[in-house]
Order: structure tokens, then sequence, then C-alpha cells
């Protein structure tokens, strides 16, 4: 699977530094930087905010730690569900086709006063483990 050319080119898509040695202290399981990825939203309301379909694309990075589970856009957040939490039970995981994670959710779930539908999807050969590794902790 290829990196971004953001990654390749400027370093984009890694993980944000600030977040490296919060992470490296839970103990990173699972690592994917400078992946390919969209964030559609859809019937999506947010105060200030409404996309009755929106699509983004970015360069990012996935990580499973032995407490969370964490996705990024550039450097800003779009995931970051601790392992214990019940909303890892709201994320729908698949791999709708090789190399390719989606987790699709609802943005209320996680965002008050925040509706509609979030999908993530990140271009990665591990795709895969991901999922499995996230399942066996209750997603």
């Amino acid at each position: 699977m290829e990196k971004s050319i953001f990654y390749l080119l400027f370093g984009l898509g890694k993980l944000p530094k600030a977040m490296v040695p919060i992470l490296q202290s839970e103990g990173i399981i699972l690592l994917d930087e400078g992946l390919k990825g969209s964030v559609t939203l859809r019937k999506f309301r947010a105060p200030g905010r409404y996309h009755n379909y929106k699509k983004s694309v970015f360069a990012g990075s996935i990580v499973i730690t032995e407490l969370r589970f964490a996705a990024f856009s550039f450097s800003r957040p779009i995931i970051n569900v601790p392992m214990k939490d019940d909303r890892l039970n709201l994320l729908d995981l698949s791999v709708p086709k090789e190399g390719v994670l989606r987790a699709k959710f609802n943005a209320g779930a996680f965002h008050q006063g925040w509706k509609g539908s979030v999908e993530c999807r990140f271009a990665t050969p591990s795709a895969r483990l991901f999922v499995e590794r996230l399942k066996t902790n209750g997603a």
C-alpha cells in the first residue's frame, strides 16, 4: 500500500508529536502512519455546521495501544476511544475491500449536540489486523 504523497514529501500524516510519548507509555500494539484516508459526513449537524454530504481526504495515522484506539487526520484526532469505553462497541468496523479499514459511527455518540453519520476510511495493508484486534476488545 502506497503512503500518502503528503507523508512522503512533507511528513504529514505522522502521529502528532504531543501524542507520541503518551501512546508509547500506553504500549503501542499496532501503528500505521502516512495513510491515505477520507472522512465522509452524511446528514451531519454540529453547532455552526451542517453538511448533507461532505467528503474530505487526508494523510493520517491509526494506532492501537493497550489503553486506546486512535485515528488522526493530519495531526487532528478523528477517533480517540479508550479500550474500556462502551463507545468502542458503537464503532462499525469493517474491511470493505482488501487494504481498507472503515470505521463508521454516529457523531452524537461521541460529541454532545452532534448528529449524523461519520465514516472514516484508511488505506492500510494492516486493515484486517486492526479490525481483529479491536473486535477482540469489544468493538
